[in-house]
């Protein structure tokens, strides 16, 4: 157990700065130091609604779209890897962002813990790219092209209008990324349950896969997208739990936690899905052929939801991807009390270029992201949930911000995940593993090897750390 429960401000850890509480329209100050008692608030059950919010947008849809006609699943077959996928990246968001409470610190910064105060640099330069410019640049897309569908403005613009009201929200800080999910829960959740209704009352449950393409390769690979996603917001699950109290019942946060990322995922996946049974040109029109098979008024109003959801997602990516970049300890010519509000609208900006020349191949684009994504994600969470289990009911405090700690199993075993399960199963358009290169039916299944070797490889390396 930790020592925050006997001390407001516990001695081995760096405190945030400045007064914050419950305010809302004021920039979060300082960066990823520990949240004092005094600044506490919240409750779990906000978390359902934080978590599910940025996942009703055309994003989460358009990944069930792919597992049926991009990977030739039937529906079914389709609902069974989403179900496992985003089920297994939701128990992981919940076990890590039941932590936050405890510790009040980002997930970053518990990083340090099994990598190491500088062998965390490898997982939070990745995050860092990944959420405040990869993740950002997929979601301003579909923003983009919701709001291009519905207004007919030029796509440029509808991007430069989504980018900015993105950046504005992450730039401002946890409370009001908190207070926008909040008030976007209702009416995303009143939109696409009534889309859901309709959809799946067109739907066509019963037709089969396509005949290239299906079996256990499209499954595992549909399975792996899913994870991707879902298990996509696990670098950020304490980011957003570190302000509750810590008396919060832990359970309660992991639940809520977990609940809205698979509840969220799970349905608008199984929605994209469906729409595929329906007809049209899914993969090369995404948008307009999913809205085009609803009534005008409601397809307006699933576009208008598209932008909102993306926005939502969004602020999240932004915000925790640059709480992972001042992770790194980078220090900027600035006051270090607005270093992350700063870092907030750098990577809008970045993101706003790497989205504009994502316009024109969204579908694929996105598909290589999802995989990607998961390639590293994987060996990440094999070396984080393995030193959790081993850690268990032991003081890490002291080790947070100790720039003398040392964990070198976590990096080396991670690395050698990533790059083992790459070269071995990876099975991309530009490269293909021996595997499923000799294996076709295999599929790809790198995040599950890159979990497995990363995770056994911490177990054997870690009694060599020197210390922690």
């Amino acid at each position: 157990m930790t020592t925050l429960e006997n001390s407001p401000t516990p001695s081995e850890v760096v405190v945030r700065e400045g007064e914050y509480g419950k305010k809302i329209a004021t920039v979060e100050p300082g960066g990823v130091g520990f949240i004092p008692l005094t600044e506490r608030h919240g409750r779990p059950l906000n978390l359902l609604w934080t978590w599910t919010s940025p996942n009703l947008e055309f994003a989460t849809v358009f990944l069930g779209v792919l597992a049926v006609a991009a990977f030739g699943l039937s529906f079914w077959q389709a609902v069974a890897a989403i179900v496992l996928g985003t089920g297994l990246g939701a128990v992981a968001h919940g076990v890590l962002s039941a932590r936050g409470p405890g510790h009040g610190v980002a997930q970053m910064v518990l990083g340090r813990v099994p990598f190491g105060f500088r062998g965390n640099i490898l997982p939070a330069s990745l995050n860092t790219v990944a959420g405040g410019i990869g993740w950002f640049a997929v979601n301003s897309v579909s923003a983009t092209l919701a709001l291009n569908t519905l207004t007919g403005l030029p796509k440029p613009l509808c991007l430069t209008v989504v980018v900015g009201a993105q950046a504005a929200i992450a730039f401002f800080g946890h409370n009001l990324v908190h207070a926008f999910e909040r008030y976007a829960f209702p009416v995303l959740a009143v939109v696409f349950g009534v889309v859901t209704v309709i959809i799946l009352s067109k739907a066509d449950f019963g037709a089969p896969g396509a005949a290239d393409g299906g079996g256990v390769g499209g499954f595992l690979i549909a399975m792996a997208a899913s994870f991707g996603y879902a298990a996509g917001w696990n670098p950020y699950a304490a980011d957003y739990t570190r302000y509750l109290p810590v008396e919060a019942d832990r359970r309660a946060v992991g639940l809520f936690a977990g609940l809205g990322v698979f509840l969220g995922c799970v349905v608008l996946q199984i929605v994209g899905a469906a729409s595929v049974t329906i007809g049209g040109d899914a993969l090369g029109d995404p948008t307009g052929t999913f809205t085009g098979h609803l009534p005008a008024l409601i397809a307006d109003l699933t576009l208008l939801a598209i932008t909102l959801g993306a926005v939502g997602a969004n602020a999240i990516n932004i915000y925790s991807g640059s709480m992972s970049f001042v992770t790194l300890g980078i220090k900027l010519p600035l006051p270090s009390k607005v270093q992350r509000a700063m870092v907030a609208l750098v990577f809008g900006a970045v993101g706003l270029v790497v989205a504009y020349f994502g316009l024109d191949d969204a579908g694929h684009d996105y598909e290589t992201f999802l995989l990607i994504i998961a390639y590293w994600i994987g060996p990440w969470l094999g070396v984080v949930l393995v030193d959790l289990y081993l850690r268990r009911g032991k003081p890490i405090d002291h080790l947070l911000f100790d720039p003398l700690h040392r964990n070198r199993a976590g990096p080396t075993a991670m690395a050698a995940g990533v790059v083992l399960s790459v070269w071995l199963f990876s099975n991309q358009e530009k490269y293909v593993g021996p595997i499923p290169d000799r294996f076709g039916s295999v599929g790809d299944i790198t995040f599950e090897a890159g979990f497995l070797i990363s995770a056994g490889l911490y177990l054997v390396l870690r009694p060599l750390r020197r210390s922690g």
